[in-house]
């Protein structure tokens, strides 16, 4: 939940949730006092069916969203995300993901793998996942959008990962899932942009490797941060040593993310992100 911060949100909130037969089993707040602002996450135990939840809602809304002016989300813990996994020829940042959704670590459905090669249609086959291949062209561009979209539609898909796919996606689709479209780059962006980012790096004798994982804006690789790290190199590494650390941050970093968003622990505004731990 997110509104103007204002006194005694905490209790009027708590104190709804004790009235209607609610236990609070996790609570957390964070006030942002340059922009005034309150945020704020909870976890409730009750004896909710799909009748009950949904009165739950209204009356919170009526009575204690209208008093604040606060927006907010709700979630059955049951009910998890159905998420696309868009990738091109890198599989580094896919096996971690379908790996970790199989053992049961990532709380999401992977209805779909797409790309615009058909490269890693064997690993799809291997976790028994569809794969749809949609070849990307100058000329064809908005032919293949219209096939990404009847996909993401039949399968209704609450968010997008893209796990190193290699195409800048349109703003339709931006627009189409805000906050839910989550890339992974190096960090090196924008010293090193091009194909070769590591060779670059290498060449310039950079000290530390780094990896970014992002929700997806208009304005190319500059969305809300939800995850950072990195490792540090020496002119005793070699290129394919830069490109495989890099590898490896990326499917760290992007997975890290991931579980993040489907755990329903962020929240954005200001083109920023407060994240509940």
């Amino acid at each position: 939940m997110h509104c103007p911060d204002r006194k005694g949100i905490i209790a009027d909130v708590t104190q709804f949730i004790h009235t209607n037969n609610g236990n609070i089993i996790y609570i957390d707040q964070y006030v942002d006092r340059a922009h005034k602002s309150f945020f704020m996450r909870v976890v409730v135990e009750s004896e909710f069916n799909k009748t009950s939840f949904e009165d739950f809602k209204d009356s919170f809304n009526l009575y204690i969203g209208t008093s604040y002016s606060l927006k907010c989300s709700f979630y059955l813990a049951e009910e998890i995300a159905n998420v696309a996994v868009f990738v091109s020829k890198y599989d580094h940042c896919l096996y971690d993901i379908l790996s970790q959704q199989r053992s049961g670590k990532l709380a999401c459905n992977i209805p779909f793998i797409l790309s615009n090669h058909n490269d890693l249609n064997l690993i799809a086959k291997q976790f028994d996942i569809p794969f749809y291949h949609i070849p990307i062209e100058k000329d064809n561009k908005a032919e293949a959008e219209e096939k990404q979209f009847e996909l993401l539609k039949n399968y209704k898909i609450d968010s997008i990962v893209l796990a190193r796919y290699m195409q800048i996606v349109s703003n339709s689709l931006i627009d189409a899932y805000p906050n839910e479209i989550i890339n992974i780059h190096h960090s090196f962006l924008p010293a090193f942009p091009g194909a070769k980012p590591y060779h670059s790096a290498f060449d310039r004798g950079v000290k530390i490797i780094g990896a970014t994982s992002h929700y997806v804006t208009e304005k190319l690789d500059s969305g809300p941060i939800i995850e950072q790290d990195i490792v540090r190199v020496s002119h005793k590494h070699e290129v394919n040593d830069y490109i495989l650390k890099g590898q490896d941050l990326e499917r760290i970093v992007l997975l890290r993310a991931l579980k993040q968003h489907c755990d329903r622990k962020i929240m954005v505004y200001n083109n920023k992100t407060v994240i509940f731990n």
